[in-house]
C-alpha cells in the first residue's frame, strides 16, 4: 500500500508541474492580470494561488490546514473552468473543476475534489473575493465521500 501512496503522490505532484510549465499566460481584458495570490477561510484554511491559463480556464493550488478530526496540512489543486456572470461592475464568474487533494497525516489521505464557486473581480483594483464548495471523494487509504469549501481574497500580483 506504501507503493501506492508513493506513486499518487509523485503522480500529483509531476501534473502540477508540467501544468505551470505548459500553459499560455495570454491577458484577458477584465483581469488586472494572471496570477493571484490570497487566503482561504474554511475547510481547508491556508494560503490561496490560481493562475490564469487563458480567458476562461485556471489553475488553483492550496496550502493549508485541515481542521478534520485530527487536523494535518491539506494540499489540493485544481483545474477550473470559468464563466462570466452579467453583473453591472467588476466581473463575477461561476467556475467549476476537477482535481486532486491530499492530507498529511498520520494516515495520510488522497482523493478527488470537484470545487464549484463564484468568483467577483472588485473593478477598479486588483483584489477579488471568492466562494466555493467542493464534494470530494478519498480514495487511498479508503473509499470516503466529504464536502469542503470555503471563503477567500486573493491578490493579483
Amino acid at each position: 500500500m506504501n507503493y501506492l501512496k508513493r506513486h499518487l503522490y509523485l503522480t500529483t505532484t509531476l501534473l502540477v508541474i508540467f501544468a505551470f510549465t505548459a500553459v499560455d499566460h495570454s491577458q484577458a481584458q477584465n483581469r488586472p492580470g494572471n496570477t493571484e495570490l490570497g487566503i482561504i477561510l474554511g475547510e481547508p484554511t491556508g494560503i490561496s494561488f490560481k493562475s490564469w491559463q487563458s480567458g476562461t480556464s485556471a489553475f488553483d493550488l492550496a496550502v493549508a490546514w485541515s481542521f478534520g478530526r485530527n487536523g494535518a496540512i491539506y494540499l489540493h489543486g485544481n483545474y477550473l473552468k470559468h464563466h462570466a456572470q452579467s453583473v453591472n461592475r467588476g466581473s463575477l464568474y461561476l467556475y467549476y473543476g476537477l482535481g486532486a487533494r491530499t492530507i498529511l497525516q498520520d494516515d495520510p489521505r488522497f482523493g478527488a475534489r470537484i470545487p464549484l464557486g463564484l468568483q467577483y473581480i472588485i473593478p477598479n483594483s486588483r483584489l477579488t473575493f471568492f466562494f466555493e464548495v467542493s464534494p470530494v471523494l478519498d480514495l487511498v487509504p479508503a473509499t470516503k465521500f466529504g464536502v469542503g469549501g470555503g471563503v477567500g481574497i486573493r491578490y493579483f500580483l
